[in-house]
């Protein structure tokens, strides 16, 4: 296998190059300006190691795949396009209004609750951009008012005489009667050619979203468009770089649900929280390799700390219905919490409960931590370990940054040491502790409220600063072990270069598999199983207009199932790949009712209520070869203990007084080496920090185990 896989994040550009035998990771500061750069200098960085130019490297290589933060960085600063919005008369407020508690969409709990102070977000479609058309089609997908072809015509003309650098439809049930979306598509088009208007999008909502529910269809639609041209833009310009440099294959893009495709079948939604997603793959492959059960996946980069659960055997958590930024979307994408709590995290004064308050805002990569001397003026959490003692600033990310404690000092002097009275070490312990409390809190949230207690699961620290802060959330947690993954600096890139090419269709439906007023079971097989021929079919045109052969297609059939009218829906995943009897209708009302009581507690089913489908599901995808790092659990084996490269005098939270600490260099990583807390052993990529009461024990691949010592 050769093949080159990347993470774009706020902060940093992770490169991971399989090749052969050998796994070579690197680094680059994200180049938000043109994100070319920061990859080429990730590259040329792995190149060097391997002993190979960067031309030589891509005309080798099977695939290049990215994964990116491009659309998730243009939601937060608003940069895209002026959209506008066709819909159907009667429902031109849908999306202004939201939904009831819409406002308190993407906050957290306490902003939520504050509804004095509770404001919408400002609008991706603003108010004057929306127009309505004369059309209406029923819930069953019957034509009640015809297209009025002279409306659109005119509304589309008043849109682009507006501004409108986009257009989205949004008509009332067009999952179940797509005929006029399709039409309007035509008519932009005769009316507007694309040599009048250039790379002007028209997106249909039902090929956004194939699922019933207006607003969360329509919003998805409207962030597809809203980020096409980012997206367009910043991944075509990558493209274009792997073609100067001599790539010719099709660049592979990462999915937020867990696969890849190439750039010409992505939609620009697909692509948002990516990175992250990919981090969560590739603990799935090595929980599933290495046998390590149950994992919840904690991935701290230098913007961000994501969260994601990998159940035993490989059942991924999906959220259907996820948020994005402040707005609710209708895309399944593999569930992922994030928290600002990453190492460019700014840390600042709570004046309410008078202590340290840590992000959401980020530094990001430019200018950065004040301790980069690129001009940051903000205190940040890297600022605050350079200055306990964590990290050596002649060596940060393999050397190409320098850091300047005299500026994370200054730094943390103006902004915090007044208001809380207090000497710098103490504010940095401040923020050291804080920061790992939230993220602590927010595994233990995320297991707990799924019925899941943390000591059932193997936590995974990655990303830059996982390794560095993973005893410190375990203390919290209450974590006896935490695993480090092998190139955990880049552990999502690598995850990007183990993922399927795969894409996932979806229908809304109406199927009653019991119905409980007339004790009868289903019995249209017909109907269901040509939805579900559907999907697949339109799974298998996207993978062979990729280049496979349809022999290499394979289908999983997932379906959204509920007892009678309840609101919550559960996600099953079946091995029916056809209903053909009462008997696969059984089993399949017995799947459901084992994976609702997993979910919410046996006895909690309700057969009685009757049992529906309200989606089918097909994800159709190609198997791809995966990086597979087996045998990462300690063997047991009598450790090898080395001498360290250096002391030095480091400050711990819960210890009054500054401690000498041995310091390891990358030899470290050796298996077997084992190493008594308190230690930091400092990478090229990462730093590890054993914290008191811990000892560091080395894997194969270079996994590092941390274990408390009364584990």
């Amino acid at each position: 296998m050769k093949r080159v896989s990347v993470d774009i994040g706020g902060t940093f550009t992770d490169c991971f190059v399989a090749w052969g035998d050998r796994h070579v990771q690197a680094k680059a500061l994200t180049t938000h300006q043109n994100l070319a750069l920061g990859f080429n200098s990730a590259l040329e960085h792995a190149g060097q190691e391997l002993g190979i130019d960067v031309g030589h490297l891509l005309a080798e290589v099977d695939s290049v795949r990215y994964a990116t933060t491009l659309g998730t960085n243009a939601l937060i600063e608003r940069k895209g396009p002026r959209v506008g919005l066709l819909v159907t008369a009667g429902f031109k407020s849908t999306v202004p209004c939201s939904r009831g508690r819409g406002y308190g969409v993407g906050l957290s709990q306490e902003r939520q609750q504050d509804i004095p102070s509770a404001q919408r977000p400002e609008p991706l479609v603003p108010i004057p951009l929306i127009r309505e058309v004369r059309e209406r089609i029923d819930y069953d997908g019957r034509v009640f008012l015809h297209l009025d072809e002279d409306d659109v015509r005119a509304k589309i003309r008043e849109l682009v005489d507006a501004g409108a650098q986009a257009i989205v439809v949004a008509f009332t049930n067009s999952v179940v009667n797509n005929e006029h979306e399709l039409r309007v598509r035509e008519i932009f088009n005769e009316e507007y050619p694309g040599h009048l208007l250039g790379a002007i999008p028209c997106l249909l909502s039902h090929l956004v979203a194939g699922r019933k529910g207006e607003y969360a269809r329509t919003t998805s639609a409207i962030m597809d468009a809203f980020l096409h041209a980012v997206m367009y833009h910043g991944l075509g310009t990558l493209e274009l770089n792997l073609r100067n440099t001599g790539y010719t294959r099709p660049m592979l893009v990462n999915h937020n649900s867990g696969g890849m495709a190439q750039l010409n079948s992505t939609d620009a939604l697909q692509t948002v929280h990516s990175g992250p997603v990919s981090g969560i793959a590739a603990s799935d492959n090595l929980a599933l390799y290495s046998e390590l059960g149950n994992v919840v996946a904690t991935d701290m980069g230098g913007t961000s700390f994501d969260i994601g659960i990998v159940t035993q055997g490989g059942v991924k958590h999906y959220d259907f219905n996820p948020v994005i930024d402040r707005w609710q979307v209708s895309i399944p994408m593999v569930e992922l919490v994030t928290l600002g709590a990453g190492g460019g995290s700014i840390a600042s004064y709570d004046r309410m409960f008078e202590t340290v308050q840590i992000g959401p805002e980020s530094a990001g990569s430019d200018p950065g931590p004040a301790s980069y001397d690129k001009g940051g003026m903000q205190p940040t959490v890297t600022d605050a370990d350079l200055l306990l003692g964590y990290l050596d600033p002649d060596n940060y990310a393999d050397g190409f940054i320098t850091l300047n404690p005299k500026r994370a000092r200054m730094a943390i002097e103006e902004d915090l040491c007044d208001d809380l009275d207090m000497e710098v070490v103490d504010v940095c312990k401040l923020i050291k502790r804080t920061v790992d409390a939230n993220m602590a809190n927010g595994i233990s949230t995320e297991l707990r409220t799924r019925g899941y207690e943390p000591r059932e699961f193997t936590m995974l620290a990655y990303g830059g600063n996982g390794p560095l802060h993973a005893c410190g959330i375990a203390d919290v947690l209450g974590v006896d072990r935490v695993l480090a993954p092998p190139f955990s600096a880049v552990f999502s890139a690598c995850g990007a270069g183990s993922m399927n090419q795969m894409h996932i269709h979806e229908m809304s439906t109406w199927t009653v598999l019991f119905d409980a007023n007339q004790s009868r079971f289903f019995g249209d097989f017909d109907s269901f199983n040509s939805a579900v021929e559907e999907l697949e079919g339109r799974g298998r045109e996207d993978l062979i207009r990729q280049g496979f052969d349809e022999s290499d297609v394979q289908h999983r059939l997932e379906l959204d199932m509920r007892y009678g009218n309840q609101r919550v829906q559960t996600a099953v995943v079946t091995d029916l790949r056809r209903l053909e009897s009462r008997k696969d209708v059984l089993k399949l009302i017995e799947q459901f009712h084992t994976r609702y009581g997993e979910r919410f507690g046996q006895g909690s089913q309700s057969p009685e209520a009757g049992v529906r489908i309200n989606t089918i599901r097909v994800c159709s995808f190609v198997e791809q070869t995966a990086v597979q790092f087996d045998g990462v659990k300690l063997n047991g084996h009598a450790p090898t203990v080395i001498d360290p490269v250096e002391q030095r005098m480091v400050h711990f939270v819960g210890i009054d007084s500054p401690v000498q600490t041995p310091v390891y260099d990358e030899s470290a990583l050796e298996p077997g080496t084992h190493i008594p807390g308190p230690a930091i052993v400092t990478t090229r990529a990462t730093t590890y920090l054993v914290e008191p009461g811990w000892s560091y024990s080395a894997a194969r691949h270079g996994a590092v185990w941390f274990v408390r010592d009364n584990a």
